[in-house]
């Protein structure tokens, strides 16, 4: 992110999707079953080990949760 009056800012979007599957009060298995992820792909989005967000993983997880983006990427 760029500010034209200080240069550079030091910030990252980050996925908040385990805490809000705790809020949610779902368990991680329902999510798989109703988004069509593989476990090991859940965990990789809810542990930020993901580069890349796939957008129809995060229409599904919105979808499912009934939430919008800004509820699961998070700016820090």
């Amino acid at each position: 992110m760029y500010n034209h009056r200080k240069g550079l800012i030091d910030m990252e979007i980050f996925i908040d999707l385990e805490n809000l599957i705790k809020v949610k009060q779902v368990s991680k298995n329902k999510v798989c079953e109703a988004c069509h992820l593989q476990r090991t792909q859940l965990n990789n989005y809810c542990k930020n080990k993901v580069s890349r967000i796939d957008f129809a993983i995060l229409a599904r997880l919105c979808e499912f949760l009934d939430c919008t983006p800004n509820d699961i990427l998070k700016l820090r």
